[in-house]
């Protein structure tokens, strides 16, 4: 079974970012292969990882329901369910190290929660034949809700060098709680910190009972790329918030 790591945290703290960056961090410290998963509607962890999406689960999920509509005959007589089997098989990216599997943006009413169900059907699916898996939620705590991030081994909470961000990561925090989700660790880093906050803002988490694994630096390497649209694998060694992840990572001791 594969040891999951899953990322949240309010929108703008750079969570995406990182998630990249750990999944080239597992690549390159472990050689082994990850699946990463893009479980956010506005999916753009392909960009962070330099690779083009060619389907989604949304759209997937879209193309099935319009043939179930239309009448039209299944190749092979084979069922609904097997024909969106293969399609999500062939829906993943693969590049050097890792697939990716994106949810994308359904449509139609109630379709976040069904795209969200197929997207913790396949991770438990796919789980099995990959060492590691890499999850990439929405912001926020919706997907907590809607029990995507379930079954994890370390939950990284990001949390931006503000006291609302550490605000929010608590609340994350309490919900895992509440909804007595799977998650065997959590954990929150602060990204995008100014040297002359960290020492403050490790001090209001500590305050809020939330265990702080390391606060990452403001990087303009990141946002740099961010901007350009680099994947992070093009990053340097030398970048301070590479540097600074990689050390947290290496304190989780990841199996």
């Amino acid at each position: 079974m594969a040891f999951v790591l899953a990322f949240s945290g309010k929108g703008g703290t750079g969570k995406t970012t990182l998630a990249g960056l750990t999944i080239r961090y597992i690549i390159e410290k472990k050689k082994l292969p990850v699946l990463a998963v893009d479980a956010d509607s506005n999916n753009c962890l392909n960009e962070v990882l330099g690779v083009d999406v060619h389907a989604t689960i949304g759209n997937l999920r879209e193309d099935s329901i319009t043939l179930i509509k239309s009448g039209a005959e299944r190749p092979g007589g084979m069922s609904t369910e097997q024909i969106f089997d293969y399609q999500v098989q062939q829906s993943l990216v693969e590049s050097k190290g890792f697939d990716l599997m994106v949810m994308g943006r359904p449509e139609g009413p109630g379709c976040y929660c069904a795209a969200n169900n197929i997207i913790r059907k396949y991770t438990d699916q796919l789980s099995e034949t990959y060492p590691y898996v890499v999850i990439d939620n929405e912001a926020g705590m919706e997907h907590l809700s809607r029990r995507t991030t379930h079954k994890v081994n370390i939950l990284l909470i990001i949390s931006d060098p503000t006291v609302r961000g550490i605000r929010t990561a608590k609340r994350i925090d309490g919900l895992v709680d509440e909804l007595h989700l799977e998650i065997d660790r959590r954990i929150v880093i602060i990204n995008r910190a100014a040297d002359d906050d960290s020492l403050g803002l490790k001090r209001r988490a500590e305050e809020e009972g939330l265990p702080i694994a390391g606060i990452i630096p403001h990087d303009p390497v990141i946002a740099y790329f961010d901007l350009q649209g680099k994947p992070v694998f093009q990053m340097s060694h030398d970048s301070a918030a590479i540097q600074a992840l990689f050390s947290i990572l290496d304190s989780l001791h990841i199996p």
